[in-house]
């Protein structure tokens, strides 16, 4: 038989096959197509399983027809039978090593086009079980990895001499294997999540040109990275995440175990600990006994020397966050992501890892698989959950590969064409894809019952009950009815607290017959139907019921499509509670939450709703939620930073309104959500255009040249609810500079297209809506000036062409986010402009002008005044008028007291015009007292949607004041 027949008989029970093998007989010589015939003449089994293979992977059709000699190589090496181990990896990658760099990058590529081949192979066959091919993916990963490492360690070490210790001993680098990698669990698409760190400080010796010990290790680092993870002819080794190192993307590539052990000792969290639960050194050019020191400082501080109770909280948030995000990213169809997914069988058995770890050190092992069968034998989990946890787990991988091995993409969702899922169940073993995914669904049931049940927060108290009376139901039944007398249903709503019953009944009608609901399924006006009852019978306990229903409408409209969240109402009786008491306090609440339902999901536990975190548990936890986003994916990104910036606004106001947070608080915590923000974005944009460009000046540093300055109420720590962000942006790099990449650009376009970027992911409104809006008027020469300017030319302009309320703005100025050493400079020139030495009468002038352009244009006009109304902020005597007193005495003594110019905050300075006795005590404490009293009442009359005018009588006594010192410093000196 013809080689030419041998791939036309094949085809002919898979059509869809047969263009592939007549293109793939075409490539092959005669003598390649006469040696696959004899392979598979010689071994049927082999032509059933190269059949599954490619009906099964787009990827292996791509890889033999890019290279139709890697089967039969395969084939004939027996390497498709037999497991291939650790040192046999090595072998095959070790020629690399005599290879110029672009060559050694290629070589890596094509081994792992090969080994890909080879795993998809034997997976979809089940020639391995799941465990054998995770670990040899893990291994292959282990050996790229250690050849890359010691390839480019030599390297740099010809051109920079090798790192030394004090004692001059070569010091090795260690690469820490994350996740999965560190477990020896690597799925056929896997991130691999590094963190790269070494024993000693030092420097290199052995070359003209000497690092720093980190700096060689940082350009190591980042040599490494390069080679497996930069796509080469669109081929990479592996995809690299670094993200789990301390302070993430924001911090060293490289530290050392001094720098480790301090972070992890001071500013390690708990969601750290659970990361470093599977870590593990997984290449290095090391000793044993340094392996061994960074494994024992990173043990103490993954697992407590005792039953851990502290971190149950921890993980119960974590819990709550990785449900809310299956809602949030509707992630059902995620067999990682999604409910009963590879990630809660994970969480369950790590859980138990940190909780008793310490004590019982059997649990310290990485490897998920050893660990849940030591769950049953210590009895923390009945056998039989295990023993289903197991074979859900194992399931659930099997399953994860026949997806990423379909096309070598990085994804865990199920497909939902039809003939892709008919590839994906007969890899799986099945005939059709209803049996395929009726098993699945079975193991993950087991799997969400197990972790529902985990670390549960405490049973409600509460005797609420969560049935509505009859007559709720009745009511809202008979609300549309044409046959009903509504004054028996206007009369039931007054007997419920409804102040205005008739404006109730009119309201419910409309919701009645309104189109969100016009237009839902069956399962959703179920849920409806028992919504609307249960939140009358909870409103008739309130003292005005119409209020509150006027304000949930519009949530309840939003959520009519969305029925979950009507389930999440229902099912948490303390939600729906929290949801009424807070829309009665603030119909800015109800606005919100209307406008973003996701934020629901707050309500449910109290105990994080009115306790915003402070400003590093701010940072932590937006790493944190990131982590789990690629870096790539910006839209990503950017939804959840509009979800966090927006949970914890509604935390901060959910606190105001009920009396849990004071005024300085509520903008304290509001500043550093800000922050928090600001300085995550800063290095995702410094990465992705360096990445791009390069790096200005070609000084490759992981932290930008570069601060954010905030202005304003950002820069004074007073934003409130609906502030926008007045910024500047400054950089230091040389101004005749370039960029190192292969696009090179000049530095201050670089900076420039950061800047741009920056305000980019604040301002852009999307679907989730605005991150900030952001004003970038208050930079030199305002709108007509560069975005980005040099701190030298920063304070040229503010030398020799700024205008007072320039250097009025000044006073409230301050970096929010960016370099530190940058920072100490821009401080130091802030100090020498705000104590520069002015003429009093001149800048007297100059405040009185810019206070009057100011209330002409934005204070009450006449006919408001006559009305007898007060602006809060720009009449006489308001906050306006406390702000430029302040910033009127920086400017005119500060050269006598620099202290004056310590401080952005009006309160802070205040204090300190008291205490240098430059104002009277007396009229500090006055002025501090009004701006509180003005400050406050202003964030309750947001939070109530009311302008900020109010009748002149409220605050008359502090607003005399304020006119009266106003007077006597300013207006009549």
């Amino acid at each position: 038989m013809t080689a030419t027949s041998l791939w036309q008989e094949i085809s002919t029970d898979k059509p869809e096959l047969a263009t592939f093998y007549t293109t793939f007989s075409a490539k092959l010589s005669t003598e390649q197509n006469h040696q696959y015939c004899q392979a598979l003449r010689s071994n049927l089994a082999l032509l059933t399983q190269l059949n599954r293979t490619l009906d099964g992977s787009i990827f292996a059709q791509q890889q033999l027809l890019h290279a139709p000699e890697q089967l039969l190589a395969l084939i004939q090496g027996g390497r498709l039978d037999k497991a291939i181990s650790k040192q046999e990896f090595i072998e095959q990658l070790t020629p690399a090593t005599t290879l110029d760099e672009a060559q050694f990058n290629h070589h890596l590529r094509t081994q792992r086009n090969i080994a890909m081949l080879r795993f998809i192979w034997r997976d979809f066959n089940r020639l391995a079980s799941m465990q054998e091919t995770t670990l040899e993916l893990s291994n292959f990963a282990e050996s790229c990895i250690k050849h890359t490492l010691d390839y480019h360690y030599k390297a740099l070490g010809e051109k920079y001499g090798l790192p030394r210790n004090s004692e001059g001993e070569a010091v090795p680098m260690l690469v820490l294997g994350m996740g999965k990698l560190g477990a020896s669990e690597l799925n056929l698409s896997s991130d691999i999540d590094l963190i790269f760190c070494f024993p000693d400080k030092g420097e290199t010796q052995g070359a003209k040109r000497t690092l720093d010990n980190q700096e060689f290790f940082i350009h190591l680092g980042k040599k490494l990275i390069s080679s497996l993870d930069a796509k080469i002819n669109n081929q990479f080794v592996f995809r690299v995440d670094m993200r789990l190192r301390p302070y993430g993307q924001s911090g060293a590539i490289a530290s050392s175990f001094e720098a480790l052990e301090d972070y992890y000792q001071k500013q390690g969290r708990e969601w750290e600990r659970y990361a470093m639960v599977k870590a593990r050194v997984i290449a290095s050019n090391a000793q044993p006994a340094q392996i061994d020191t960074l494994h024992t400082l990173l043990k103490s501080f993954t697992f407590r020397k005792y039953i851990d109770f502290s971190v149950i909280d921890a993980l119960r948030k974590l819990k709550q966050m990785i449900v809310q995000e299956v809602k949030r990213r509707k992630l059902n169809d995620d067999v990682k992501l999604g409910a009963g997914g590879i990630r809660e069988v994970e969480f369950i058995a790590q859980t138990f890892q940190l909780i008793r770890g310490g004590r019982d050190t059997e649990l310290q092992d990485n490897r998920l698989l050893h660990v849940l069968p030591m769950l049953a034998k210590l009895h923390y989990l009945p056998e039989e959950h295990t023993t289903l946890l197991t074979a859900a787990y194992i399931f659930l991988r099997n399953t994860e590969h026949a997806i990423q091995g379909y096309n070598d993409q990085q994804t865990q969702r199920l497909p939902i064409d039809p003939p892709e899922q008919g590839k994906l169940a007969r890899v799986m073993g099945f005939t059709n894809w209803d049996d395929f995914y009726s098993e699945l669904s079975r193991h993950r049931d087991h799997v969400s019952h197990v972790f529902e049940g985990l670390i549960a927060a405490p049973a409600s108290t509460s005797s609420e009950d969560n049935t509505p009376s009859p007559e709720w139901e009745v009511l809202w039944l008979q609300i549309d009815s044409e046959s009903e007398d509504p004054e028996h249903l206007i009369q039931t709503l007054k007997d419920g607290n409804h102040e205005a019953p008739d404006k109730s009944h009119a309201l419910l009608q409309e919701l009645k017959r309104c189109p969100q609901l016009a237009s839902v399924d069956a399962i959703s006006l179920e849920r409806i139907d028992r919504f609307v009852p249960l939140l009358l019978e909870r409103l008739s306990n309130t003292e005005t019921a119409t209020r509150p229903l006027q304000r949930l409408l519009p949530l309840i409209k939003a959520i009519a499509r969305r029925s979950a969240y009507l389930l999440l109402l229902i099912e948490n009786p303390e939600a729906l509670t929290q949801l009424i008491k807070l829309t009665l306090a603030s119909p800015w609440i109800a606005q919100r939450l209307a406008v973003h339902p996701s934020l629901l999901d707050e309500l449910i536990d109290q105990s994080t709703l009115y306790q915003p975190p402070n400003t590093a548990e701010l940072e932590t936890e937006l790493r944190q939620v990131l982590m789990r986003i690629p870096t790539d994916d910006l839209e990503e990104q950017m939804d959840a930073l509009r979800y966090f910036r927006s949970a914890h606004a509604l935390r901060v106001a959910a606190c105001e309104v009920t009396g849990a947070l004071p005024l300085m608080k509520v903008s304290d915590y509001l500043t550093w959500i800000a922050e928090a923000i600001l300085k995550y974005v800063l290095p995702l944009c410094w990465h992705e255009l360096t990445e791009k460009y390069g790096y200005p000046d070609g000084q490759e540093q992981e932290n930008p040249n570069f601060i954010v300055i905030g202005y304003g109420k950002m820069g004074g720590i007073e934003l409130g609810h609906s502030s926008d962000l007045d910024l500047v942006f400054i950089h230091n790099a040389n101004t005749q500079g370039y960029t190192n990449g292969d696009r090179a650009i000049d530095n201050q376009t670089f900076y420039m297209r950061l800047g741009q970027k920056i305000i980019h992911i604040l301002n852009t409104n999307t679907h989730h809506g605005r991150l900030y809006e952001v004003d970038m008027r208050l930079r030199p020469s305002g709108n007509s000036g560069l975005l980005v300017a040099s701190l030298a030319s920063f304070e040229k302009y503010q030398l020799e062409s700024a205008w007072t309320w320039e250097h009025q703005a000044l006073v409230r100025a301050r970096t929010v986010a960016g370099n530190s050493k940058l920072t100490e400079q821009f401080n130091a020139m802030r100090t020498r402009i705000l104590c520069h030495k002015r003429e009093l009468d001149k800048l007297r002038t100059s405040v009185l002008e810019m206070r009057k352009k100011m209330r002409d244009h934005l204070g009450s006009d006449k006919k408001t005044a006559d009305k007898g109304l007060f602006h809060l902020k720009h009449d006489a005597g308001g906050i306006v008028d406390i702000e430029f007193m302040v910033q009127y005495t920086v400017l005119a003594w500060a050269h006598t007291d620099p202290s004056l110019a310590t401080f952005t905050d009006n309160i802070r300075i205040l204090e300190c015009l008291a205490k240098s006795k430059l104002i009277p005590a007396q009229e500090a404490d006055q002025l501090t007292e009004a701006y509180k009293a003005f400050r406050s009442l202003s964030h309750r009359l947001t939070l109530q949607e009311q302008p900020n005018t109010i009748d002149n009588t409220q605050l008359a006594s502090e607003r005399t004041n304020v006119i009266r010192i106003w007077n006597r410093l300013i207006a009549e000196a």
